[in-house]
C-alpha cells in the first residue's frame, strides 16, 4: 500500500485536495476571462463577433496572465521572495 501512496494521504484527503485545486482553477479562469474581457472588449457592442484588435488584445492579455501566474507559482513553490 505504501508503494501506491507514498505520501500517506487517504482517499478523502486526496479528494479534498483535488476539489480545492479544481475550485482554484475555476476561480483563476473566471478572473482571467473577466479581466481580459473588461480590458479588451468595447462596452458598446458594434458587432456580433470580436474584431481583429479585440482578438489580438485578448490573446496578449491571456498570454501575459498565464506568464505572471506561472512566475508567481514558481516563486511560491520555491519559497522565494519576489525581486524588489
Amino acid at each position: 500500500m505504501a508503494a501506491n501512496n507514498p505520501l500517506g494521504i487517504d482517499k478523502e484527503q486526496a479528494f479534498g485536495m483535488a476539489e480545492t485545486e479544481m475550485e482554484y482553477r475555476v476561480e483563476l479562469f473566471n478572473r482571467l476571462a473577466q479581466t481580459c474581457f473588461n480590458k479588451c472588449v468595447d462596452k458598446r457592442y458594434k458587432e456580433s463577433e470580436l474584431n481583429m484588435g479585440e482578438n489580438s488584445c485578448i490573446d496578449r492579455c491571456v498570454s501575459k496572465y498565464w506568464q505572471v501566474n506561472s512566475m508567481i507559482g514558481q516563486l511560491l513553490s520555491a519559497g522565494g521572495r519576489p525581486p524588489m
